[in-house]
């Protein structure tokens, strides 16, 4: 049985991890630097997130890669570093994981382009399709157990990121988008929609992460499951309600209201629960508690 699956088979729930960005910057990532840089530039610095998260709880370690496909890293002069950063995130991950104390899923992140696809956009589907297969062979290679489709918008974009995948890889796959336009992505598409359209791909799990908040997240999680009850559900959503002070995103959701959040969405039917935005490993180990205690 595949680690995911055989974690799932034994857990009444899995604790997924939190923010990457907002621990980078913390341990000194610069606004406008490239996330996926420190993987080679700083390996110990990402080690020391995938710590964290491992030692308050996660079972599911995502790799340092939401912007690794070679779409984002050209706008950087990184394009010819895909395979490098991508295989070099899913090392840091897999040497964290191999020394936990508990078994720890390796999850390859394939973050959306930031490109439009045609016809509305200039990037046509099988150049997306390429980049994505691009990244996910790098991340197999690495040593990852599952990939990751995270934070997208548009179905069709979900689809090429699956495509690309499976052309280089038989790895499982999970797939989540974020509604934070009134209940819809930015693309339109409805909860209920996105999981009748990402379950034909056949993956182990999907829902939805980011957003605008634990609130809206939930009602996400309430429509898909009263949809498909036998759907495995994932639900990582940002600590709180992203605001501007100062010229700066700040989250404000601490990890108490982080944790009510997670025994919520547990109700509500998700199975794979982490955090996303704003969060920090004290936000993870605040929800593992709270869960155990809810289900003790």
């Amino acid at each position: 049985m595949h680690p995911l699956e055989s974690l799932l088979a034994s857990y009444p729930f899995l604790l997924a991890d939190g923010a990457m960005g907002t621990m980078l910057m913390d341990a000194g990532l610069e606004r406008g630097d490239v996330p996926e840089s420190w993987n080679s530039l700083h390996p110990e610095r990402v080690r020391a997130v995938h710590r964290g998260y491992i030692e308050a709880g996660s079972q599911i370690i995502l790799t340092n890669t939401f912007g690794g496909n070679r779409f984002r890293l050209q706008r950087r002069g990184l394009q010819d570093r895909v395979a490098e950063l991508n295989r070099a995130a899913a090392q840091l991950v897999r040497a964290e994981a191999d020394i936990a104390p508990h078994k720890v899923v390796v999850a390859g992140s394939l973050g959306p382009t930031g490109e439009m696809l045609q016809p509305l956009g200039a990037m046509s589907f099988e150049d997306a399709k390429v980049a994505f297969a691009e990244q996910a062979s790098a991340l197999a290679e690495g040593g990852v157990d599952v990939l990751w489709v995270e934070t997208m918008s548009d179905l069709e974009e979900v689809r090429a990121a699956v495509e690309g995948a499976r052309s280089v890889s038989d790895l499982p796959l999970v797939a989540t988008m974020t509604f934070d336009t009134k209940g819809r992505t930015m693309m339109g598409v409805k909860p209920v929609q996105a999981l009748e359209m990402i379950r034909l791909f056949k993956p182990v799990a999907l829902g939805a992460n980011c957003g605008k908040g634990p609130d809206e997240l939930e009602a996400t999680i309430q429509a898909m499951h009263t949809a498909d009850a036998s759907m495995v559900l994932v639900a990582k959503g940002n600590a709180g309600l992203p605001e501007f002070i100062d010229g700066e995103i700040v989250y404000r959701a601490t990890p108490e209201v982080m944790a009510g959040y997670a025994v919520r969405v547990y109700e509500l039917g998700a199975r794979i629960i982490g955090a996303c935005c704003g969060s920090t490993p004290k936000h993870i180990q605040a929800m593992a508690e709270a869960l155990r205690a809810h289900l003790a």
